[in-house]
């Protein structure tokens, strides 16, 4: 089975831009993926839990929700983030590029993540220093730190450092989507092993189409000479056993 563990129905692109569940399952029909793991960021996070949820209703067999974690002003938000996990939700993203990853902000996030057994993928923009506190400050909360650590990373010192990270911490995986340098994934299977590491295409994207920007991200993992049993792991095995899918 093949999972798509990161796809936004709402991006953190300066337009925000927002992408039906329809196309994200059209996409996954043309690609040949079984499920995605789906969420919506850039909105709060109550609108990010209707829009996961509308979209897991329509496509239940195909979709995993994972709430978003941003405090609001009008309201606290753990009760939400919660309630959303008692429904079904399966894990809890945060963003450094829209929340603070402070301990009055992250830490009462990924204790309630720990407390109910779901993982946490964070994008911390290259912050491999909160990653680390967040990791050691809760060994029970299972840390996705996304994209190798930062988004379209082209610098392998940072990359080998989130890897050394995971080496450190059981406690964490890493996220492989938004990748340009595809090598790094084969170093990590190498260093942490494939149940570590999560392949995700950050779709869907209208650049150079579509379909393309799910299909070369999955060549790119079968391009890389993997055996057929590390191979499986990345492209689904390792999330399908960390959420249970």
């Amino acid at each position: 089975m093949v999972i798509d563990a990161h796809v936004h129905l709402k991006h953190g692109d300066a337009a925000a831009t927002e992408y039906p569940a329809e196309t994200v399952v059209q996409v996954m029909d043309a690609v040949g993926i079984d499920r995605s793991v789906v969420f919506a960021m850039s909105t709060d996070t109550r609108h990010a839990i209707e829009m996961a949820a509308a979209a897991v209703a329509q496509f239940p067999d195909r979709l995993i929700p994972y709430a978003y974690a941003l405090p609001h002003y009008e309201r606290p938000v753990i009760d939400e983030l919660a309630e959303a996990i008692r429904l079904g939700f399966r894990g809890i993203k945060l963003h450094i590029g829209e929340c603070r990853l402070t301990t009055y902000l992250a830490d009462p996030v990924f204790r309630l993540a720990g407390d109910m057994g779901v993982p946490c993928l964070v994008d911390f923009g290259g912050d491999l220093k909160a990653a680390e506190r967040l990791a050691t400050d809760f060994p029970d909360t299972k840390l996705i730190v996304a994209h190798f650590g930062r988004y379209l990373c082209t610098d392998p010192l940072l990359m080998r450092e989130c890897l050394a990270l995971a080496e450190r911490r059981p406690n964490v995986w890493v996220d492989a989507s938004g990748v340009v340098m595809p090598w790094i994934i084969a170093e990590g299977v190498r260093r942490i092993g494939a149940a570590r590491l999560l392949w995700g295409s950050d779709g869907p994207h209208v650049m150079p189409d579509l379909v393309s920007s799910a299909a070369e991200p999955l060549r790119q993992i079968r391009a890389l000479g993997l055996t057929s049993e590390d191979e499986a792991m990345v492209l689904g095995g390792t999330a399908a056993g960390l959420l249970g899918a």
